[in-house]
C-alpha cells in the first residue's frame, strides 16, 4: 500500500471533545475554534469514489480555551450521506464519479429539448468550506446545496437550498465578508431561470433567526456569458473596497456535455474544457452600485481556483491570484493517480502546471486621449502591465509574485486593503516534504515550516488581540503524517517569525482537510 493511503482512508468520528496533549505555549488570548471541513469518506460499502474531491465530507474543530485545546470531528450528515449509509453503496453521484443506476431524483430523464430541465440535481456532499451567512454557519461546496452545522457540536441542523432563496445552480465556497460582517458571494444560474448569466448576491450580518439567513439575500448585479454555452468555472472572486473583480476564465464548463454525462456515462468532472487559445475577460464590479466598469480588461489564457487578496491605490485595482498553465490540477486528485507509489507519482506529476502567485493591476479611468499601446499602470512597485489596445480594450500582463503556493490565507483585517504577507501550502509536485510558507510580496521572500514526514494543512492567521503590525499573530494549521508512529497535531506558530510555539497531538484519527475558518469566543 502506498505511504500516501491516509489521504484516502475512511475517517473515524471524534463526537465528543478531544482534550489535547500540548507542548509548548498556546497564548492565552487565543480562544475560540478552528472549523476545518474536507473529503472523509472514501468508500462506503464495497463501492469507492474515483475522485478526492468526491470523498464524504467530515468536518473537524479544535477549540482553545486558557491554553487547552480540545479536538471533535463528525462526519456531515448530509442526505447524500443518508442515502449512501442507508444503501451501504455509494448511490449519489459526484464530480468525478457517476452513479448508476442512480436512485435518486435524476433529471436527466427529461427529453432533450427541455434543455433547462437537464441540469443535474446535484449532490449535497458539502466538502470544500465552512462559510457564514449572517449569524448561521454552513458546510459549503459549489452546487445549489448548502448544510448548516452547530459550530460547536458540530452536528448537521440540515439543508438549504440556494435556489429557493436566489436563481442559482452553482455558487462557491469562497465569500468575502466586510467590516460589518456582510457575505458576499458568486453564482452561476445556468437555465430555467431566463438568460443564463453569473450571479454576485450579499447576504446582511443580520440575517439569522428562525428564518434561514438566505432568506434575507440581495442580489447585487449579473453579468451574462460570454458563451452561452459555455460559462466560465470559477472557484473564487477578489473584492476591495468598492469593487468585485470577477475573472471569467477560459477553464470552461461545457453545458451540453453535462446535460448529456449521464447517458454518455461520463462524469461531471469531465464536462471541464481549458480552453488555452481563448483569453481571460475581467470584470470590475462597483459593489455598492452593481454597476459594471466599462473599461474591458483582458488577459492570455490562464486557470485560477483562489484568489489571496485585492485592493485599490491610486486610481488603480490591485489582485492577487494564484494561475495555472493548464486545467491538470484536478486530473492529479483522482485517486488512481493518488495510489501510485512515491516515485511514480513524482514522475507522473512533474509535468504539471505549478501555481504561480501573480498580480494584475488594473486603471480603473482611461483617459479618451490616451494613444494605443500605452501603459497605463503607474504603480512603481509593480511590473504588471496593463496597455491599451487600439480596439479599447486594456490587456493586462501580470507580476510574478512567487511560485509554488496553493491554499492562501491572509491576515482577514486587511482582506480588501493593501497588505504585505500572505501564507499558504508549499506545492512542489512530490508528495513530500510538505511545508508551509509566509511569503513578504515586498521583499518578495518567504519562511517556511516543515517536518519530517508531515503533512499540514492550509494555514490560518489569527491575530494578536491588540496587533498594530499585519504579521502579529499566530499561524494554526493542523498536522498529519504518513508515519502511523507519530500522532496527528495541531501546530501553533509565531506568525512573526514563522517558528513553532507550541503543539497539540490529537490521539485520535484526523483527516486531510480543506478550508475552514476561525470562530473567536465571544467576551462576556
Amino acid at each position: 500500500m502506498s505511504m500516501l493511503s491516509f489521504f484516502w482512508r475512511n475517517g473515524i468520528e471524534t463526537p465528543e471533545p478531544l482534550k489535547a496533549d500540548v507542548s509548548g505555549s498556546i497564548p492565552p488570548w487565543l480562544r475560540g475554534t478552528l472549523l476545518r471541513n474536507g473529503p472523509g469518506q472514501f468508500s462506503v460499502g464495497d463501492t469507492s469514489y474515483k475522485h478526492w474531491f468526491d470523498g464524504m465530507a467530515f468536518i473537524h474543530s479544535f477549540t482553545f480555551k486558557d491554553g487547552d485545546v480540545f479536538y471533535r470531528s463528525k462526519f456531515l450528515k448530509s442526505e447524500t450521506y443518508k442515502k449512501n449509509t442507508a444503501a451501504n453503496r455509494i448511490v449519489v453521484s459526484e464530480f468525478g464519479t457517476m452513479v448508476y443506476p442512480d436512485p435518486c431524483k435524476n433529471i436527466f430523464a427529461k427529453t432533450f429539448s427541455h434543455l433547462q430541465n437537464t441540469i443535474p440535481d446535484f449532490t449535497d456532499n458539502n466538502l470544500i468550506n465552512i462559510i457564514k451567512y449572517g449569524e448561521d454557519y454552513y458546510a459549503s461546496s459549489e452546487v445549489n446545496y448548502i448544510n448548516q452545522i452547530d459550530p460547536m457540536t458540530l452536528d448537521t441542523l440540515g439543508r438549504t437550498n440556494y435556489r429557493n432563496h436566489i436563481a442559482l445552480n452553482l455558487a462557491t465556497a469562497h465569500p468575502h465578508y466586510d467590516a460589518e460582517g456582510n457575505t458576499y458571494n458568486m453564482g452561476t444560474a445556468i437555465m430555467s431561470f431566463g438568460r443564463p448569466k453569473y450571479v454576485i448576491f450579499k447576504v446582511p450580518a443580520s440575517a439569522s433567526g428562525k428564518k434561514p439567513a438566505l432568506s434575507e439575500v440581495e442580489q447585487i448585479c449579473s453579468i451574462p456569458f460570454r458563451s452561452t454555452l459555455y460559462p466560465s468555472y470559477f472557484h473564487s472572486f477578489g473584492m476591495t473596497e468598492n469593487y468585485i473583480i470577477f475573472v471569467e476564465q477560459a477553464f470552461k464548463l461545457d453545458i451540453l456535455r453535462l446535460a448529456t454525462s449521464y447517458f454518455r456515462d461520463v462524469n461531471w468532472g469531465s464536462c471541464l474544457k481549458f480552453d488555452k487559445d481563448d483569453v481571460n475577460v475581467i470584470h470590475l464590479i462597483n459593489r455598492k452600485t452593481g454597476k459594471t466598469v466599462n473599461t474591458k480588461y483582458y488577459t492570455d489564457a490562464f486557470v485560477v481556483f483562489h484568489h489571496i487578496n485585492a485592493y485599490e491605490e491610486d486610481g488603480h485595482v490591485v489582485f492577487d491570484l494564484i494561475t495555472y498553465q493548464n486545467s491538470n490540477l484536478y486530473d492529479m486528485f483522482y485517486l488512481k493517480n493518488m495510489k501510485q507509489d512515491v516515485d511514480k507519482f513524482i514522475e507522473t506529476n512533474k509535468d504539471y502546471s505549478q501555481p504561480i502567485c501573480q498580480r494584475f493591476v488594473l486603471p480603473v479611468n482611461i483617459e479618451k486621449e490616451t494613444p494605443p499601446d500605452t501603459n497605463l499602470v503607474k504603480l512603481k512597485d509593480t511590473t504588471a502591465t496593463a496597455v491599451l489596445k487600439p480596439d479599447g480594450l486594456l490587456y493586462c500582463t501580470p507580476d510574478t509574485i512567487f511560485p509554488g503556493l496553493e491554499l492562501p490565507g491572509i491576515n482577514y483585517k486587511y482582506n480588501s486593503k493593501k497588505y504585505r504577507y500572505f501564507y499558504g501550502s508549499r506545492v512542489e509536485w512530490s508528495p513530500y516534504p510538505n511545508k508551509i510558507a509566509k511569503v513578504d510580496i515586498v521583499t518578495r521572500t518567504h519562511q517556511e515550516w516543515i517536518e519530517e514526514e508531515c503533512y499540514p494543512s492550509e494555514p490560518v492567521f489569527i491575530a494578536s488581540p491588540n496587533a498594530v503590525e499585519e504579521d502579529d499573530g499566530v499561524i494554526l494549521s493542523s498536522v498529519v503524517s504518513f508515519n502511523p508512529q507519530k500522532s496527528p497535531f495541531l501546530v501553533v506558530l509565531n506568525a512573526k517569525t514563522f517558528k513553532e510555539i507550541a503543539r497539540a497531538s490529537i490521539d485520535a484519527t484526523v483527516h486531510m482537510d480543506l478550508h475552514g475558518l476561525f470562530i473567536h469566543e465571544k467576551s462576556t
